[in-house]
């Protein structure tokens, strides 16, 4: 009896070859073909599995930041490195910048991107690489001033978003949103005077805001220094609020400084910044006299006095001075000797009981004395 199978014809389609029949081909030819045919359809000249389109995209900006600097608002962000897969981003040809503004209650407008726009904001600037619209660190950290339209009391939000030399846009960046308040005008009054290796600071506080209302008591202050009269300012240091003073320490000595300083305002969740102070200038200076001279010793002759001591032991000694006092009369220079010589002749001395005291001076621009060594006495013949 025949089986169900008998008499039909199976075949296995193997590309680039006729038809054979599965029963007159062996069983390992079957199972290569089998495997001819499935990396043919894997292969399709594709190296490695496809990437989808919206990975290839620039990263979002992470870390845009807004405040108000005197009548405008300050937005600083990083442009990105790099794509949402992770590759190098070399190509970043553009950052585009949208706001909205509202009275301020509830959650700000939702960032939406819809062909290539924020749905419902305004496009404020585009800012490209080398473009004089906004500053741009070597870093890739971009500053943008606002001066468009702002009114007291509005809130504004602002998203970035960036794009590639193909075209590909980022996702926008996360919404940074700030009331717009007055910031407080210019601090008065500023003053330092120098210390050794330090500049201390006072100053009083700014009586208004720049619209003309008063200005809050609790205000901090940014101490600005630049290194020339004309030099850029850079922030050195922030005051708690309602402090009026601050010493600038780790200074060089004989050098000079030049600072400023603006009051800071923060609330409503805003922080805003006036505008610095007229620049003052101030040289720390070496304050502290060398160790006076120790040893002391004169020897008389007819008409001189010699005179020997032991020196003091600071590096920056530049010299010694020498007095002359009579018996019970005040101490008068009668000279000095450049370090590290450590004796002295008085000359051309009358005859008589005299006293001598040394002291050592140092090298710094405003000379420091020491206390006077022992005191040597003598009669010349």
């Amino acid at each position: 009896m025949k089986s169900a199978l008998e008499g039909r014809s199976h075949a296995v389609p193997f590309f680039g070859h006729p038809r054979t029949p599965a029963a007159s081909r062996p069983p390992l030819q079957l199972a290569l073909a089998l495997g001819l045919a499935v990396l043919a359809l894997a292969a399709c000249g594709r190296k490695g599995a496809p990437v989808p389109p919206e990975w290839r995209v620039p990263a979002a900006v992470g870390d845009l930041a807004a405040v108000v600097r005197e009548s405008a608002v300050e937005l600083t962000w990083t442009n990105p490195g790099r794509r949402v897969d992770g590759t190098r981003l070399r190509d970043l040809v553009l950052a585009r910048v949208w706001r909205v503004d509202d009275e301020g209650r509830g959650d700000p407008k939702a960032a939406m991107l819809a062909d290539g726009a924020i749905a419902g904001y305004t496009e404020l600037a585009t800012v490209r690489p080398g473009a004089p619209e906004a500053a741009v660190t070597p870093e890739g950290r971009v500053t943008l001033i606002d001066h468009r339209g702002l009114a007291h009391g509005r809130r504004y939000t602002y998203v970035v978003v960036t794009a590639d030399a193909l075209g590909r846009v980022s996702r926008p960046s996360a919404r940074v949103s700030i009331a717009f308040i007055s910031a407080p005008d210019q601090p008065q009054g500023l003053a330092a005077s120098p210390g050794e290796r330090e500049a201390r600071l006072a100053w009083r506080a700014p009586p208004r805001l720049l619209d003309g209302s008063p200005a809050p008591a609790a205000l901090a202050y940014e101490v600005l220094r630049a290194a020339a009269a004309d030099g850029p300012l850079a922030s050195v240091a922030r005051t708690a609020a309602g402090v009026l003073a601050l010493t600038d320490r780790e200074l060089e000595n004989d050098r000079t400084y030049y600072y400023a300083v603006r009051a800071i305002r923060a609330e409503s969740g805003t922080t805003a910044y006036g505008p610095p102070s007229a620049r003052v200038a101030v040289t720390p200076r070496d304050m502290t006299p060398p160790s006076a001279p120790t040893n002391l010793v004169a020897i008389a002759s007819e008409g001189a006095v010699r005179l020997s001591w032991g020196a003091s032991p600071e590096t920056d000694v530049s010299g010694y001075i020498v007095y002359r006092a009579e018996a019970g009369g005040a101490f008068v220079r009668v000279g000095s000797t450049r370090a590290p010589a450590t004796t002295f002749v008085d000359r051309e001395v009358a005859r008589g009981p005299w006293r001598y005291v040394v002291t050592a001076e140092d090298s710094g621009a405003i000379r420091n004395e020491s206390a006077r060594s022992n005191e040597a006495t003598v009669a010349v013949p």
